[in-house]
């Protein structure tokens, strides 16, 4: 009996499909084209998880993932952090964790599934780990998602000071031939302002030789936290 999939199946709210459906860009042509919703918001998927994480196989964690409905989908990856974040020192479940997240990132396929997951799995795994792994997620990813995954694992290493992996897979997304879709500007942006809360002067001066080169919509992301003097330097000073 998978008790993930069916809790998760009997919170479903029709009532809430349409706007999850819209929120979450399902319509032709949109990043999230085709996907299905059960009308579960996520501070009730992770009750569930919270639940019943310790009842989950990793045999229930393959259905749950590559089930159509986005939520089951989200509640798998929520309880893949738990068992990560419990094994602790078990460094073979930890493996096995990682394991399973790489090997099915074609199921991790909208923002917030690669931002409620990633860095607490990949980031966190890599702490003390050769991180050449999101470098060429984030410069070979298949998708837009595996990009995000390079970029957003970095949020560890932000939260604890290292701030070095941001700043250099920022620089693979700026060397990228071909336009970077909003997404990945978004994310890229964020990323480096959550490192300038650390280091303020050193966001500045990254971004003093490459503000001109670099979307407008990283950009303006990247200097939210400026005053408002300063974001209108950079801004209009743009080529």
């Amino acid at each position: 009996m998978n008790t993930l999939y069916d809790s998760i199946l009997a919170k479903q709210d029709p009532n809430q499909v349409e706007g999850l459906s819209r929120f979450f860009k399902t319509g032709k042509g949109q990043y999230g084209e085709g996907d299905k919703f059960l009308g579960i918001k996520v501070p009730l998927t992770r009750e569930v998880v919270k639940h019943w994480w310790q009842e989950t196989s990793f045999e229930d964690l393959e259905v749950c993932i590559a089930s159509k409905y986005h939520e089951m989908r989200l509640a798998a990856l929520l309880t893949l952090v738990q068992i990560f974040k419990h094994a602790k020192k078990e460094n073979a479940l930890q493996q096995q964790c990682i394991d399973f997240y790489l090997t099915h990132t074609q199921y991790i396929n909208n923002w917030d599934l690669v931002d409620l997951s990633c860095y607490e799995l990949l980031g966190s795994w890599l702490l003390d780990k050769d991180r050449t792994l999101l470098y060429d997620l984030a410069r070979d990813g298949k998708t837009i998602w595996e990009q995000r995954i390079g970029m957003v694992s970095t949020m560890q290493f932000i939260r604890h000071g290292q701030l070095d992996d941001t700043y250099a897979i920022a620089d693979i997304f700026l060397a990228k031939s071909q336009p970077l879709y909003d997404l990945l500007q978004k994310a890229v942006g964020w990323l480096l302002r959550e490192a300038g809360k650390h280091d303020e002067q050193r966001l500045k001066y990254w971004l003093s030789t490459r503000y001109k080169s670099m979307p407008r919509t990283m950009l303006r992301y990247a200097i939210e936290k400026f005053s408002e003097e300063e974001r209108a330097l950079f801004l209009n000073n743009k080529t």
